[in-house]
């Protein structure tokens, strides 16, 4: 792909990205182009219908955070800073705001989400496992407990928005970091939580 439409398909993606978290899956498309600063034509031409784009943006979102648990990992410092380096750059990719395009509208099966999925798993679960090595958290959670904390805590409350969210987020990841720390405050109900539980139909 020539420099100038890969740049034009991420604009797109982008703009997708905070309309979606901000409005819903239903935006229209020409607003989407509109934020882009790109025609209708440009988008349909790099995502022919909505599921196209949803996907689109649901993988480069999930990219991005697997990207920061890589950075994370390759972090020569304290185990437990770069967890927490990690968990506070995820929340500001607002997955939470855009969990509802994953249960509805992408194809659970399609190779690329399942591609981008499980590797988003590996680098998480790797960050999570070295900090528990080393004594900084708790050995009572694993990897689903932190992904859908991720999600809960990006998630803006029902009937605000995303914009008035963000202030507050800082703090209640903090409240969370410090939960997670070793040793344990309490006893945690249930058993650690894995994707593979989080998967499963109700």
């Amino acid at each position: 792909m020539r420099a100038d439409a890969l740049r034009n398909r991420e604009r797109i993606v982008d703009a997708a990205r905070e309309l979606f978290a901000e409005l819903g899956a239903e935006v229209p498309l020409d607003e989407v182009a509109r934020r882009a600063g790109v025609g209708n034509a440009t988008l349909y031409r790099n995502f022919p219908d909505r599921g196209a784009l949803v996907l689109g943006v649901v993988q480069r979102v999930t990219d991005r955070i697997a990207e920061r648990a890589e950075r994370a990992l390759g972090d020569a410092g304290d185990p437990f800073e770069a967890l927490c380096g990690f968990v506070s750059g995820a929340v500001e990719e607002r997955i939470g705001a855009l969990c509802p395009l994953i249960t509805q509208t992408v194809d659970h099966e399609h190779p690329e989400w399942v591609a981008s999925r499980d590797r988003l798993q590996v680098f998480v679960d790797a960050v999570l496992v070295r900090a528990q090595e080393a004594g900084a958290v708790r050995t009572d959670v694993a990897v689903g407990d932190l992904l859908m904390a991720l999600s809960q805590l990006s998630r803006p409350l029902p009937g605000t928005g995303c914009g008035r969210f963000e202030p507050f987020m800082a703090r209640h990841i903090q409240l969370f970091l410090d939960g997670l720390r070793a040793p344990a405050g309490s006893e945690l109900p249930g058993s650690p939580v894995t994707l593979e539980a989080l998967r499963q139909p109700e």
